[in-house]
């Protein structure tokens, strides 16, 4: 049976290495539920989130395939209670003279922003969990979704430590 999984990739600043990413899970045929891909603290080192569908077993193959990668640093898999994930959602609704204020209200109760207003639209601004951004979809969906755009996720773990101290430690090891 597949589940969700939530990896989160360090890898080199280089070009082609997404797509060399992104490449191995579809020759595995793996469901990739959404990639978030963007710069660490480190201009060198970019951190790909990827979020799949997957079986344990195959997971663990393609992990080691990826740690085979030369431009692959450290992979870890986040789990949902030992780290923070968040999506990005901008919703554009239906807001009538009749409807604005509920549609208000809404948007107050999930702690969502108003980004723009027309006469006959609403664009909110929502970030928080996959099960949060989906019920404010489901929320608003009596007044009329007119387009939506959503962010793939992005994780992070709990606690002090970071990734990259961890791969500093690790990198310190193997020199010692």
């Amino acid at each position: 049976m597949n589940t969700r999984h939530t990896l989160s990739v360090l890898v080199e600043n280089k070009p082609g290495v997404l797509t060399r990413v992104t490449a191995l899970f579809a020759r595995r045929a793996f469901n990739i539920h959404s990639v978030a891909v963007g710069p660490t603290e480190d201009p060198e080192i970019s951190r790909i989130t990827l979020v799949v569908d997957a079986a344990e077993a195959p997971l663990e193959q393609v992990t080691k395939q990826l740690n085979k990668l030369v431009n692959v640093i450290k992979i870890v898999a986040l789990e949902a209670d030992t780290s923070v994930q968040r999506e990005l959602l901008l919703v554009k609704v239906s807001a009538t003279d009749e409807t604005r204020t509920a549609v208000l209200q809404l948007v107050e109760l999930f702690r969502a922003h108003v980004v723009d207003v027309v006469t006959d639209t609403v664009t909110i601004e929502a970030t928080g969990s996959a099960g949060k951004v989906q019920a404010l979809l489901t929320a608003l969906a009596p007044y009329g979704i007119k387009e939506i755009v959503q962010s793939g996720a992005v994780a992070i773990s709990r606690g002090s430590r970071s990734l990259s101290e961890r791969v500093s430690a690790e990198r310190a090891l193997r020199r010692a």
